[in-house]
């Protein structure tokens, strides 16, 4: 950890550094829940402070932990989101970030639906963009404020958002060269029949005896079927 004074810095932090960090991470999480309005929570789970706050609280929270010089996250990593169905705000928008003098590191959790946006944080890092983007993409959440929310990794006129618990899993539309018209295409998922039914029984567990290994299955036969020990 940043705090760290072990001598030996590539041996593994020591009981005594892992327990002060735990303990400067939590006086930061209790400073933050007391002085940041909008937080729902705020603490350390696995060496890393986690805070979730609401969408109004959102803006003053990543600037504080970016500005602060306590906490001085000076790079947001990644953004990802998780979907849940059956709440009411079914994703959670997870911020990851990286304090890189300090070396330690901080989730931000925020919740939402299909609806109401999340405030974009492209003005506090500039690599939000890309992850904004993909998040809507991916998911569907909407951010606000943000300039360039365009699809990033499905293709044009793509419908839906696949990482959706309730998105099919063989999609829509499917897309192929049609060697007439000379252009790709989009048509409806058409799935054959040979594709709806599965026996699950290997083609080589139900072969038969193919022509010349007459020998070969009888002899097979009589070892199974013969006495212990004894083999044709």
């Amino acid at each position: 950890m940043g705090s760290c004074s072990c001598r030996k810095r590539s041996a593994a932090p020591g009981p005594s550094c892992v327990a002060d960090a735990s303990a400067r991470l939590g006086s930061l999480a209790v400073a933050l829940a007391t002085g940041v309005p909008g937080i729902a929570s705020a603490g350390v789970e696995k060496g890393e402070l986690v805070v979730r706050v609401g969408r109004d609280g959102l803006i003053a929270l990543m600037t504080r932990l970016r500005d602060d010089p306590r906490l001085a996250f000076q790079q947001m990593m990644d953004l990802c989101g998780v979907d849940f169905p059956e709440r009411a705000e079914r994703f959670d928008v997870v911020y990851n970030l990286l304090s890189v003098t300090l070396n330690q590191r901080c989730r931000v959790i925020v919740t939402t639906d299909e609806v109401n946006p999340v405030p974009s944080v492209h003005r506090i890092w500039s690599s939000a963009t890309w992850w904004e983007r993909e998040c809507y993409d991916l998911f569907g959440v909407l951010f606000s404020d943000q300039p360039d929310l365009r699809r990033i990794l499905t293709d044009y006129g793509f419908e839906g958002h696949p990482l959706r618990k309730d998105f099919p899993l063989t999609g829509y539309v499917e897309v192929r060269y049609d060697v007439d018209r000379r252009q790709v295409i989009y048509e409806p998922v058409k799935l054959t029949q040979d594709f709806r039914n599965f026996d699950f029984v290997s083609p080589w567990e139900g072969m038969m005896t193919l022509p010349g290994d007459e020998k070969a299955h009888q002899d097979r036969q009589g070892i199974v079927a013969g006495p212990p020990g004894q083999a044709r």
